[in-house]
């Protein structure tokens, strides 16, 4: 069976009053992606942004009347760049799990898909499904944190994820030999994703301790990551100080690159820190706490 894609632009105004029509007109699924690059850096838990400018994607049964379609719509929202593409009968899932391959950071530590072997066997291989909600190690800002643990394992240490998100930061310390690791985020959604990816990957629930960031014991770590962009890491640097060792390290990330001297001018005071890597307009710093 072949289905029918219809693809447009609206904006975000019209969008509650199309997605209404497209159920009525018996869509079979609806995507929305941004049409007019507009990134969403920081939101607050449980809210869903929306777009200003939103490209909308809706299938159909083959037998649709893609004319009829389109001017129903039409009477509700100004559509913009309409296109109707016929596609052929395939294994969704199939295709959608193709796109993910096993990752490498730095020497030994992969990130692999469930589905997938890892290509290196005798490597450090972190099973992780890909996701939308709290990623999944693709990002820059988390490629570099991994490939900075790949270099620097840390063996023995205790570690500090903060704003784990899925979880992806504290379970590849523990692979690399950290004794235990603690993940904080204001996000309940996330502390359960980090749960599962621990069990997914076989890690001890003494090894990993999850906390909302309101419930987070004051015990300073060997080790503090954040990967949480550079306004909640001004705002929170004397916390993350005093959650670091002295003689303590910091990996700070999620930072762009025309904003790495603000993020150095904040931690100064505690840390010494350093650029340690860039790519594609994001940096991450690192530095060691200075002995009080």
């Amino acid at each position: 069976m072949s289905w029918l894609e219809a693809r447009f632009q609206i904006g975000q105004q019209d969008l509650a009053h199309v997605e209404q029509q497209l159920e009525a007109l018996s869509a079979l699924s609806v995507t929305l992606a941004d049409a007019g690059d507009q990134p969403f850096l920081e939101t607050p838990p449980g809210e869903i942004p929306i777009w200003d400018e939103v490209t909308v994607v809706a299938l159909f049964e083959e037998s649709a009347d893609m004319t009829r379609i389109r001017a129903a719509l039409s009477g509700t929202a100004e559509l913009r760049q309409w296109q109707v593409t016929k596609l052929a009968d395939r294994d969704w899932e199939r295709t959608w799990m193709d796109q993910f391959e096993p990752i490498r950071f730095g020497k030994r530590l992969w990130i692999c898909p469930t589905w997938h072997q890892p290509p290196d066997p005798t490597a450090v291989n972190l099973t992780l499904d890909p996701g939308l909600a709290f990623g999944s190690g693709t990002h820059p800002t988390t490629a570099l944190c991994l490939e900075w643990l790949d270099a620097h394992p840390p063996q023995g240490k205790t570690v500090i994820d903060y704003g784990c998100g899925s979880g992806v930061l504290a379970l590849a310390t523990l692979l690399l030999g950290a004794t235990h690791a603690t993940g904080i985020d204001i996000d309940p959604k996330a502390l359960i994703a980090s749960r599962e990816n621990a069990e997914k990957n076989r890690i001890p629930a003494s090894a990993l301790s999850l906390f909302l960031t309101e419930e987070a014991p004051a015990r300073p770590a060997d080790l503090l990551l954040a990967n949480i962009l550079s306004g909640p890491l001004i705002e929170l640097a004397p916390r993350l100080a005093s959650l670091t060792k002295a003689g303590g390290e910091i990996i700070l990330s999620g930072i762009l690159d025309t904003q790495t001297e603000s993020i150095i001018n904040a931690y100064h005071p505690w840390f010494e820190i350093t650029l340690s890597g860039n790519r594609d307009g994001w940096a991450c710093l690192t530095g060691k706490k200075r002995d009080e």
